[in-house]
């Protein structure tokens, strides 16, 4: 169908008003003329049909007067555009003065925070104690700057609630009910000339069988296949043979690097693994005593098979080859001599990790945990050397965001999660005691960062309840990456590694730090002011106690 914008004159499929111009055309006339004679409404047609039903085309001629032709509808838009353009200015710019905090917007904010417990203006005069779901946030936005009396409030409330309480350690034997196989499995006593803990075990396997093959590692991880595929070649080179026995050396590591994440522990095993007296487990980091032998691979994918002790022992393999041949040479049958090598384990979340313990052992101690790792770790290995690499908790908990952060990754983002986190965990131990907080599985899982990471003194203090202090070694990674040489030299001590050559101490102290922060990531810069502040608040009271029990006033980090 064609027509004519400013034609006056009923629109036809064939027929265009050829004589209209400007509906002031020279052959106009004004007595056929509808709208010079005052009509304001036109039937439309289509296709020669009247419908009258359907709808009308109005044509106002006050409308054509003050507008000419084309040129009307080209200003209508753009006023439309113009104006469009201004109230989304005007709305961009009273979003970023206001901070979408009095609700003038259009769009409110993305980010929403409950309504801080300690605020003295919470709504409808709701208490304490009625705020039971403190794991949903209610609404309430978070100012970088303004709302920093709240949350100070909130770390105020959080301090006072803190009680270093010594935990009750459980007896063997509620340890042996608890995991009667792995006491099975592991002797009590070791070989005596053997640094490192390790006994021989009679093999019962067929000699065609595949000794890896229920291995959950090697089941679950592709990238661990080509370790166990040379196992298996070499697997009957190291079986020992006696009376029509084949027996094979099973280890346990001599020390555990515990912890933290994001402290340095993986560039202080890349150095010691370069010591010609010290090996590793085939994996840096295995996670068995924490999340593996429950069955938890990534604790959001749920519970898989539990990865029997067996399945760890295996990791040692590489290392107890070697010291079994070190064990059956000449010098150590005839005279007497000691095997000096010995196996680490790396496993950053062996000191803090223990959320597995709420879908397996009895919650019958006010939501505290009545069996942690150490208390199984020493039940089996009493002597155990335990390395702690620690930070700064401040930029320990920014470096660990933005290593496991996925998107949208700002200064901003992590100003938010950690207020949110703080809500949380003041929501917590307003309820529950603060071990009861540090070890519970739903609120870590719920709060956006890890705050209870940092608290290192709590995971320490439970560590001293079942091992000697001289059996620990803290040290901090500003002094490690300060003065590389002096640390390696206390961890050398520490293990009673042997004396090294120039040529070997500076290969090991001399390369590059390992696991550094992205590039990608140091272009986010710092985190803001505010954060670092409302930080350094709430990790004040712990690094203070920290400092006591080690008795150095370094662990306070005031000048980081």
């Amino acid at each position: 169908m064609r027509h004519c914008i400013n034609c006056c004159i009923h629109l036809l499929p064939n027929d265009l008003h050829r004589q209209c111009f400007r509906c002031r055309g020279p052959d106009h006339n004004n007595q056929k003329c509808p709208v010079c004679r005052g009509e304001n409404k036109i039937p439309l047609y289509t296709d020669s049909k009247q419908m009258k039903w359907l709808a009308v085309l109005e044509v106002r001629t006050d409308h054509c007067e003050s507008w000419n032709g084309f040129f009307c509808l080209r200003k209508g838009k753009l006023c439309s555009l113009m104006f469009g353009l201004i109230i989304m200015t005007l709305v961009m710019v009273s979003y970023i003065l206001t901070g979408a905090k009095h609700g003038l917007l259009l769009i409110p904010s993305p980010f929403h925070y409950g309504a801080f417990a300690s605020n003295p203006s919470l709504m409808d005069n709701e208490s304490l104690s009625d705020m039971k779901d403190y794991y949903q946030p209610s609404k309430m936005n978070i100012s970088y700057v303004r709302d920093y009396p709240s949350i100070k409030l909130i770390i105020d409330t959080i301090t006072s609630k803190i009680e270093f309480i010594t935990r009750q350690r459980p007896d063997l034997e509620e340890l042996r009910k608890q995991e009667p196989h792995m006491f099975s499995v592991i002797p009590n006593k070791f070989l005596p000339n053997s640094k490192n803990p390790c006994w021989y075990e009679e093999y019962r396997g067929n000699t065609t069988a595949d000794p890896y093959a229920t291995n959950s590692y090697a089941l679950y991880s592709k990238r661990f296949r080509i370790i166990f595929d040379y196992l298996r070649k070499v697997f009957w080179n190291h079986l020992y043979h006696y009376k029509d026995k084949h027996y094979r050396l099973r280890c346990l590591p001599h020390f555990y690097i515990i912890g933290q994440p994001k402290c340095g522990t993986t560039d202080l095993y890349d150095r010691l693994r370069l010591h010609p007296d010290v090996r590793f487990s085939a994996i840096k980091e295995p996670h068995w005593w924490t999340r593996k032998r429950f069955g938890i691979i990534r604790l959001r994918d749920g519970f898989h098979d539990r990865y029997p002790v067996e399945d760890y022992l295996d990791l040692f393999d590489l290392a107890a080859h070697q010291i079994q041949s070190v064990l059956q040479s000449d010098a150590v049958k005839e005279h007497g001599k000691r095997n000096n090598i010995i196996i680490g384990e790396a496993s950053a979340s062996t000191m803090w990790d223990n959320n597995a313990w709420i879908f397996f052992y009895d919650n019958s101690t006010e939501g505290e945990p009545p069996f942690l790792i150490q208390d199984f770790i020493h039940a089996f290995q009493p002597n155990a050397k335990l390395i702690i690499m620690l930070r700064d908790p401040v930029e320990r908990l920014y470096s660990d965001y933005l290593y496991f952060a996925s998107a949208n990754k700002s200064a901003e983002d992590f100003h938010e999660k950690v207020a949110e986190s703080l809500q949380l965990f003041e929501g917590c131990v307003l309820d529950f005691s603060l071990r009861a907080c540090v070890y519970n599985n739903t609120l870590n899982n719920a709060m956006p960062v890890r705050l209870q990471v940092g608290l290192y003194v709590v995971y320490l203090l439970d560590w001293l309840t079942v091992f000697n202090k001289d059996q620990i070694l803290v040290l901090r990674l500003e002094d490690h990456a300060s003065n590389m040489r002096y640390t390696m030299h206390m961890v050398f001590q520490f293990l009673d590694l042997g004396p090294l050559s120039e040529k070997q101490e500076a290969l090991i102290t001399k390369s590059p730090a390992s696991n550094t922060r992205r590039p990608e990531d140091r272009s986010l810069g710092p985190m803001l002011p505010t954060t670092k502040a409302i930080l350094r608040d709430f990790y004040r009271p712990f690094n203070t106690k920290l400092a006591q029990v080690l008795f150095d006033d370094a662990f306070l980090w005031k000048r980081t």
